[in-house]
């Protein structure tokens, strides 16, 4: 049996250490809490990795094609940019 690599052995150890350094008493209290830390994280990747399938199953927005922006751009061109010199001219006259 081994759970992240750790043997029954080495939890053995872990399980004593915790037991002379917490005490008896609180040991329980926080397996509890590590416990309930768990849950929440595994119900929380779960509700992500639904919403990541959610968005992938949703139909995309159609993309423009260059075609299509083609013909935007010649049925409504764009004022172009006067230079410096034609400022100038502007100016003079």
């Amino acid at each position: 049996m081994s759970v992240f690599g750790v043997g029954l052995p080495e939890m053995a150890v872990i399980a004593v250490v915790g037991l002379l350094v917490f005490g008896p008493k609180k040991l329980p209290e926080l397996g509890r809490t590590l416990g309930k830390t768990l849950k929440a994280f595994q119900s929380a990747s779960q509700e992500f990795s639904n919403a990541v399938m959610a968005e992938t199953r949703s139909p995309e927005t159609p993309v423009s094609t260059t075609q299509q922006i083609t013909s935007k751009a010649v049925s409504s061109p764009v004022e172009s940019a006067r230079t410096p010199e034609q400022h100038s001219l502007e100016d003079k006259a």
